[in-house]
Formats: structure tokens, sequence, C-alpha cells
């Protein structure tokens, strides 16, 4: 009797090279090809964010990919980061895609853990793809829908299978969808006459590099407490800037001043992934003229918030609560005036009660949660 052939060999191979990093972006497209809730991401973005030249995050952090491949076919891939910003003596992991099979992310998993402990971490903590300020988590609620700009969309089995490779959760992120958002009981609130020392203004186009040097300085007060915060640096904010500039409309950027001095803001775009859900990640030959159609002509119905906040000196306190919902509620108004009817808010802390009570507000609900993970090394 002939004996059982032996299973494939599962080989876990660094990522060195164009047509390696090619093969690492691919991967997704091929798991996700049965998914009609997933957003093939452009391929070009992609490639940019990915590198040293194209994403300013490789500046102040060390960056190492992987591909799972067995029996000739790429079966999973993850990153792993350590930010010298971020806590010391914790990496990162981010990435992460694999087929359903438990030996494929426990490997991933370990070579991301031994790269990391070679270098100084006691800690795991993912995913970040690649950092806390780029997309965050993994999917485990919300599967029924596509994910809109900037926000993930991942295999259910996945997190049972981290799971399985000793990981915990960290803390959970939620997006909330508003549907036709307003404000219904907060119109009398809207509706009063400022304070005299308050002001509310949209975005000034024509200082839109000095806008966006406001809006980080306020991020980066307000948020410097928070679970997991870093710092956007000097390099970020112009890349951010650059990258925003094709989609911001002045009217859904607003910005709160007291005593002159700016307080709060809120960033809202239209939704990139509803425009590009059908190009297959690529803008060639005629994915670019579809794009720009849909973007600057027939428009496109939702959007997402991924930036707010309001200065520390203001949290807690009534003002910051009134600026918060001026703000948000100036963003509704000119949203629905703009033809766009749903408006996502994310990703919310868990454990944010302030900001889960304004998505709620405005008719938000919980949609999509997305998980941190980490693990002690």
């Amino acid at each position: 009797m002939r004996p059982p052939s032996p299973a494939p060999a599962l080989v876990i191979e660094p990522v060195t090279g164009r047509r390696a990093m090619a093969r690492f972006i691919r991967l997704p497209y091929t798991l996700h090809r049965d998914d009609p809730h997933w957003i093939p991401p452009l391929r070009m973005e992609r490639r940019a964010a990915l590198s040293a030249s194209g994403n300013p995050y490789f500046r102040h952090a060390d960056v190492a990919f992987w591909i799972a491949r067995r029996d000739g076919r790429d079966v999973g891939r993850i990153s792993a980061q350590i930010d010298h910003l971020a806590e010391p003596g914790t990496g990162h992991f981010g990435l992460l895609a694999a087929v359903d099979d438990c030996a494929v992310v426990a490997r991933l998993m370990a070579t991301a853990e031994d790269w990391l402990r070679a270098r100084g971490s006691r800690r795991v903590l993912g995913p970040f793809n690649l950092s806390i300020n780029e997309e965050t988590g993994l999917l485990v609620d919300g599967f029924e829908t596509p994910p809109m700009l900037m926000m993930g969309h991942d295999k259910p089995y996945l997190d049972g299978l981290l799971t399985g490779a000793g990981y915990t959760k960290a803390t959970d992120v939620l997006a909330y969808r508003a549907d036709n958002p307003d404000l219904p009981g907060m119109a009398a609130v809207l509706d009063r006459p400022l304070p005299p020392n308050v002001r509310i203004r949209p975005l000034n186009r024509k200082a839109y590099r000095d806008e966006v040097g406001v809006l980080t300085a306020i991020f980066n007060d307000a948020w410097r407490d928070n679970w997991g915060f870093v710092p956007l640096t000097p390099e970020e904010i112009d890349h951010m800037a650059a990258q925003m500039k094709p989609l911001i409309h002045e009217r859904l950027v607003w910005f709160a001043e007291v005593d002159g001095e700016p307080a709060a803001f809120a960033v809202c775009l239209p939704n990139l992934n509803e425009a590009i859900r059908d190009l297959n990640g690529r803008l060639l030959p005629l994915g670019w003229a579809k794009l720009l159609w849909r973007l600057k002509v027939s428009g496109v119905s939702s959007a997402r918030v991924p930036l707010m906040g309001v200065r520390r000196k203001h949290a807690g306190t009534m003002i910051g609560s009134l600026l918060a919902f001026l703000i948000m509620g100036a963003i509704q108004r000119e949203a629905r005036a703009l033809g766009l009817r749903s408006l996502e808010m994310s990703w919310i802390l868990e454990d944010n009660t302030p900001m889960r009570r304004i998505a709620e507000a405005i008719g938000g609900r919980a949609y999509k949660t997305y998980r941190i993970y980490e693990k002690t090394l």
C-alpha cells in the first residue's frame, strides 16, 4: 500500500522587490473575488502607501512584509511595523489577509512576532495598515455592507484564526452610519444665536495648506491622551494635504473658534469607494474617466467623517459639547444640500461616550465593528 503524499509545504517569503510587492498587493483581490461587498482599492494608491517613497510613515517606522506560499500559490500575507513615535516596547502588525487555514495565519503571526521580538518589542498590537492614523482594526461585525473610504473589509473567519494564534481583544472601534442624517431634538440648540466669543466657519480653500496645519494642530492636541495616539508629523501633514485635496469640498470641512482661537474641526469626505467599486483597482484604460465623472459630475451619495477633534481645554465642558454639535450640524446640513444621503462617522473608540452620543444624535447607528488585538511576546 502506497503511503499518503505529504501535504504541500507552507513557505513564508519576505517581500523584496517590485514583483513580490505586486503579489502582496494582489492577494486580497483573489481572496475577495466572490465577495460582493469588498471594494478593490486602487492599485496605484496601494503601491504608494506601501513604499518608503510614497508614504512618510516610513520615516519614523521600520516595516517588513511577508507572503505565505503553498503549492505554488500565494495563500496569505502580513506586515510588521515598529513605529518609533508609538509606545516603546510595542510592535504592530497589519495588512493581514489569508485563506481560511489556521496553520497559515499561525505561521504569519509567528513570523511577524519573531521579527518584532528581535527588535525589542515585548507586546504586539494590530492590525494597523500601516499606522493607527490610517486603516485600523479587523472587521468583526458588519460584513453585509461595503466599507467606506479608508476603511477595511476582512474575511469573517480571521477573528477566530487570530484568537487561535493567542491574540485577545485590546479594544474595539466603531463605525456609525446615518442615512438621511438629521438632528432631531437638536434643532433648538443649533438655531440659537451663538455666544459672542464663538464662531463657526467653513474651510478657506485659498489658504488650504494653512487650514490643514490648523486642523492638524487641533487633532494632535485633541487626541494626545486617547488610546494608542500617535501624532501626525509635518511630513505626514503635507502628504495628507495633498491626498485629501482632490476630495475636499469646502462646504464639508468646518472649524469652530473660541475667542479667535481655532478650537474644533470636522472633515467630511465624499466616499471614494462608491466611485471606484467596479474599476478592479485600475484607472487605465478608462477607469480615470469614470472616476472623474462620478466625483465631479454625477456625484456620489455617501460620505465619511474620518477626522474630528475638540481642543483638550474645551473637552468635557459645555462649550466643548456645543462646538462639536455645531460643526457636525453644519456638515449634516451641507451634506444634505449636496445630495449626500448616507454619512459615516468613523472610527470611534468604543469607550468614547461623548462622540458616540453625537453620532447617535444625528441618527447614526453603530453598523460596523473593527477589533484591535494584542499579545504579549
